[in-house]
């Protein structure tokens, strides 16, 4: 779809495809049961991976993982901000239905915009089945509260950063995190057992602190876990989240001699000049050589894991919040339904279990909860409320459903019925804005900016508007859309017309 078909064609040839005959494991079995290591970084959009072919970033790491592994190409993040997203990954609900409309800072706070304490999480499953829980780096699902927690990004007009108290952690026993904070070079945690003032700064860059504290949880080295237990951890990874410059210089090295030409090909990039097509030029390489630091973290992980004889019964999943545009169509980051915000990389791995190769299932973050929940063995402790559809039958056998769109939102602080909407087929994006004081009748055609419409197949880049050139599609989308609405219970949809 966004690569094109020669991108397909090369990602075949590079992953090695693995088939298998299994079964999952029994519910409750403890004997069979996998553990689960879930690596995830922030901001790190689905096409800057090197095995792809498409952007010319290294990562040998990634690229030997996903030779080994099932790679999903067209996973999105739903609403491509941090907060909604990492909520709809640990409830496997939409925000309306998870509570977590908007980023958790202090606009949000008035508005309760924060993963509740009463929410099943996959990882109070995993907890009520005896898995022993690990944590490690950013959490950013409470919002700040006073007195404020005395860290830089609490210092400003809008406050970050805040402490998870331990009955807020949803079955993690084993605790190294923060809320959010973006000094990589100098980051900040709470260990466990800290209180709310007893938080810590580490001088080292953050992704290699915190693979350092993954080795030494999977190694078992300061005795944090009962190796009687299988467990499960996720270590959230800052980087490649801005600040770009933010990241040491051996990882930098490999990009300084690389032309500005070649990494600027990406027909969407603005033209050099232009703000936001120099803001691109200004910090590809340090984006790249995040990228490239974190793959090197990611590997002496699975190097861990390997040592210690745990990574064949371990399901391994590298997967991100949402993408960067970095520029790219005018917008400086995220939040948007450009295929840069929206889609994440999605690689999973079970070695003799899931059917390794590559395939566009149209995942969306919700789905990750219940497929994972199913695969481990698990399916009858999902919740029944459960929003997202379990992908277990496709990665262990190739065959399931497929979904035929996936949802895009964006939601304003306290203003749950307006903003965008849209969804994204194997072939289009389509996106409305709705905005009560920019014109509300979207519907009509010539509304500028209010409604967007890409043919992704014919054009990859998202260059050309095709909005009121082809009502039926539009229509037909739009129906599909709706029933979207209807699913995630959308206050939204009030603004169809009849």
């Amino acid at each position: 779809m966004k690569s094109g078909l020669i991108n397909r064609i090369s990602i075949l040839l590079l992953l090695t495809i693995a088939f298998s005959n299994c079964s999952e494991p029994e519910e409750g079995d403890k004997s069979q049961a996998p553990n689960l290591l879930i690596i995830y970084p922030d901001q790190m959009r689905g096409q800057a991976m090197g095995f792809l072919g498409d952007e010319p970033v290294l990562t040998p790491n990634l690229d030997r993982f996903a030779g080994e592994s099932l790679v999903l190409t067209e996973a999105v993040a739903n609403f491509p901000i941090c907060s909604p997203s990492r909520a709809m990954l640990m409830t496997g609900k939409y925000p309306h239905a998870n509570g977590v409309l908007h980023n958790c800072n202090t606009l949000s706070e008035p508005f309760g915009h924060e993963l509740k304490e009463s929410a099943v999480c996959w990882s109070d499953i995993l907890s009520d089945k005896g898995y022993d829980l690990g944590y490690i780096g950013k959490w950013h699902l409470d919002n700040p509260r006073e007195p404020y927690v005395d860290t830089e990004n609490n210092k400003g007009t809008i406050k970050w950063n805040e402490w998870t108290p331990s009955h807020k952690r949803h079955g993690f026993n084993f605790w190294y995190a923060y809320g959010t904070y973006d000094h990589h070079m100098r980051p900040m945690y709470w260990k466990t057992d800290a209180g709310r003032e007893a938080f810590h700064f580490v001088d080292q860059w953050g992704p290699e602190h915190e693979a350092d504290v993954a080795i030494d949880y999977i190694k078992n080295k300061s005795q944090e876990r009962d190796p009687s237990k299988p467990f499960a951890l996720m270590v959230s990874i800052n980087p490649p989240h801005s600040p770009y410059a933010a990241v040491p210089e051996k990882y930098k090295k490999p990009y300084e001699t690389i032309p500005m030409d070649s990494l600027t090909k990406r027909l969407n990039i603005p033209e050099k000049g232009t703000q936001w097509g120099d803001f691109y030029r200004n910090n590809i390489k340090d984006y790249y050589a995040m990228i490239t630091g974190v793959d090197e973290q990611f590997g002496r992980i699975l190097k861990a894991l390997k040592e210690e004889g745990l990574d064949k019964n371990t399901i391994v999943v590298f997967t991100s919040d949402h993408g960067n545009c970095l520029g790219i169509q005018n917008i400086g980051s995220k939040d948007y339904h450009y295929e840069e915000s929206m889609t994440v990389p999605f690689i999973i791995r079970w070695p003799e279990k899931i059917k390794g190769g590559t395939d566009d299932l149209l995942i969306s973050t919700p789905d990750i909860y219940p497929t994972l929940m199913e695969l481990m063995g698990f399916k009858e402790s999902i919740p029944e409320d459960i929003m997202g559809t379990s992908y277990a039958s496709n990665f262990l056998t190739g065959e399931g459903p497929r979904p035929t769109s996936q949802l895009y939102m964006y939601v304003y602080p306290g203003e749950p019925d307006v903003g965008r909407r849209g969804i994204r087929t194997d072939h289009y994006t389509l996106m409305i804005n709705y905005r009560p004081n920019e014109g509300n009748a979207w519907w009509q055609q010539n509304q500028a900016d209010s409604i967007e419409l890409f043919n992704n197949y014919e054009d990859p880049y998202q260059l050309t508007n095709i909005a009121g050139t082809q009502p039926a599609l539009e229509k037909k989308l739009s129906e599909e859309l709706k029933q979207w609405l209807q699913k995630t219970r959308d206050p939204w949809i009030k603004h169809f017309p009849d």
